[in-house]
C-alpha cells in the first residue's frame, strides 16, 4: 500500500478524507492520511489545528510532510475562497473561468514548494459547492428541522454547476446554506451528506474535483 499525506484546513475535510475519499483510493492500493493544519505553536511546543490563517503557515506544515519520505505523495484540500493574502499568485489572478482561475493559483503553489512529490489541490469555491452536486440530499437531511429552508437552498442552487457558484461574501456556498439552513453544522452535516450524495455523484457533477481524484488514482 502507498501512502500519500492530505493536507486538510478543517475537520470537515478530515472526515470527507477518511469516510468517502480514502475508501474508495483504498482499491488503488492508497492509503490516505489526512492532516489538519497547524493554526499556531504555543512555546509549549503545543499546537492547535484546523484554518488556514497565513499561507507561511501552509508552507510550514507542507514542507514538514514533505520531509516524511515513507509517503508517495503530499497533496492539499484547501478551499479556494478566502485563500490567505499572502498565497502565491493571488495578487495575479487572471481573468477568466473559476477552474482558469483555481489551475492558475494550484500552479503558483507548485512552483512555490517546488518539490516532486508534491500535488496541490484546491477545492472550488469550497468544501459546501460538493454538497451542491445533489441538493436532494440536503433536504432529506433537513426535511425534519427546516424543510422549507432545504428546499429554498435546492431551488436556488439547480441547474448551477457546483463549482462554478461564485464566491461572493454573500453567495459563496456555505453562506448559502447558512442563510436557508441555520440549523447547519458545518463538521457534522458536511460530511454526511457528502456521503449520501457519493463520490460518483461528486465527481460527474465536479470536474475539478474529478480531476484530483483520477491524479491520485494513477499514482
Amino acid at each position: 500500500m502507498k501512502k500519500v499525506f492530505v493536507y486538510v484546513e478543517g475537520q470537515t475535510e478530515e472526515t470527507f478524507i477518511r469516510d468517502v475519499l480514502a475508501p474508495h483510493l483504498s482499491q488503488r492500493d492508497l492509503i490516505l492520511q489526512p492532516v489538519l493544519a497547524k493554526t499556531k505553536r504555543t512555546l509549549s511546543g503545543a499546537s492547535f489545528k484546523g484554518g488556514i490563517t497565513s499561507y507561511v503557515q501552509v508552507t510550514r506544515d507542507i514542507i514538514g510532510l514533505l520531509q516524511d519520505s515513507s509517503a508517495i505523495r503530499v497533496t492539499t484540500m484547501i478551499d479556494y475562497y478566502g485563500l490567505p493574502d499572502d498565497f502565491p499568485g493571488k495578487n495575479l489572478l487572471p481573468s477568466g473561468t473559476p477552474a482558469q482561475r483555481v489551475a492558475f493559483l494550484e500552479d503558483a503553489f507548485r512552483q512555490d514548494i517546488d518539490h516532486p512529490r508534491f500535488l496541490p489541490f484546491l477545492v472550488l469555491h469550497e468544501f459546501e459547492a460538493l454538497l451542491f452536486a445533489d441538493p436532494r440530499q440536503i433536504i432529506e437531511v433537513f426535511r425534519d428541522v427546516n424543510l422549507n429552508g432545504a428546499s429554498q437552498l435546492a431551488q436556488e442552487v439547480r441547474g448551477l454547476q457546483p463549482e462554478e457558484i461564485n464566491d461572493g461574501p454573500q453567495t459563496h456556498p456555505s453562506e448559502r446554506i447558512r442563510r436557508h439552513i441555520p440549523e447547519y453544522r458545518k463538521r457534522l452535516h458536511g460530511p454526511m451528506i457528502a456521503g449520501r450524495i457519493g463520490l460518483a455523484a461528486i465527481r460527474e457533477q465536479c470536474p475539478h474535483f474529478d480531476g484530483w481524484v483520477r491524479q491520485l488514482e494513477n499514482l
